[in-house]
């Protein structure tokens, strides 16, 4: 056995296995438990990512006195910038290493749910040599595919893809920096709608079980940023004097 599945298959098997057996024999369940577990490892890092992004929406005023002085300067603009960002602390790209972090337990979700659904024949006989010698795992054995409408280890080609979509949207929407520069803010937007739409392409193609962590995961992330900073960017945002003048002079 390679060592991607000792580390990451094989303990992923096994632990949705035993927390099936603890939630009424429901993946599903395991599935959402599995969730809630990982984003309470990562809510330390989580609310840093989203005080640094309060704090960089703090700072805004001093980006559009830089914007003005540098109007006609981009590069000096952008070092400028950077150097306002290490003052306080801050990473623009920072807001993407919760994200990061949690690619490999996205792929090992996958993968394990592939195998302990047995969704083709060769993952049936291959599931053997990834269980724990524990007397609890076989007894679980073969665990139930169905949750709420949908089976766990096939695509969904509607619901879930459209609410990984629109919570994707909704999480991103309230950590969005309103910018003054027409570049950046044009990129957000871009941001804004690109990612949920490249999940929710993702969620028609892989399985429900993968689908479900990622829905639950924004869910989560909703939650800590309302009860953080509140509705954030979902409320319309008022424009400072000063952000319409400088507006006016870039143009």
């Amino acid at each position: 056995m390679d060592l991607w599945n000792l580390v990451a298959i094989q303990p992923m098997i096994n632990i949705l296995i035993v927390m099936s057996d603890a939630l009424f024999d429901s993946p599903g369940l395991a599935i959402i438990a599995l969730t809630i577990i990982v984003n309470l490892i990562l809510l330390p890092l989580t609310l840093k990512q989203i005080k640094s992004t309060k704090a960089m929406q703090d700072i805004q005023p001093k980006v559009l006195e830089l914007t003005k002085k540098y109007a006609k300067d981009k590069e000096k603009l952008s070092q400028e910038q950077m150097k306002l960002y290490r003052e306080a602390g801050m990473s623009p790209a920072g807001c993407l290493l919760p994200m990061l972090i949690q690619m490999p337990i996205w792929l090992a979700l996958y993968q394990a749910v592939m195998k302990l659904l047995a969704t083709s024949p060769d993952n049936f006989l291959d599931l053997g040599r990834f269980l724990y010698n524990w007397s609890q795992v076989f007894a679980v054995l073969p665990l139930n595919n169905r949750f709420l409408w949908f089976d766990l280890g096939s695509p969904d080609q509607i619901v879930l893809p459209l609410l990984v979509g629109a919570t994707m949207w909704v999480q991103q929407k309230m950590s969005t920096i309103p910018s003054p520069d027409p570049k950046q803010q044009s990129q957000s937007q871009m941001m804004l709608w690109m990612m949920p739409i490249m999940f929710a392409y993702l969620a028609m193609s892989f399985s429900s079980g993968l689908a479900l962590y990622w829905v639950v995961s924004s869910l989560i992330r909703i939650g800590i940023q309302y009860f953080t900073t509140g509705w954030g960017g979902l409320l319309p945002q008022k424009k400072s004097k000063q952000a319409v003048v400088i507006k006016k002079e870039i143009y």
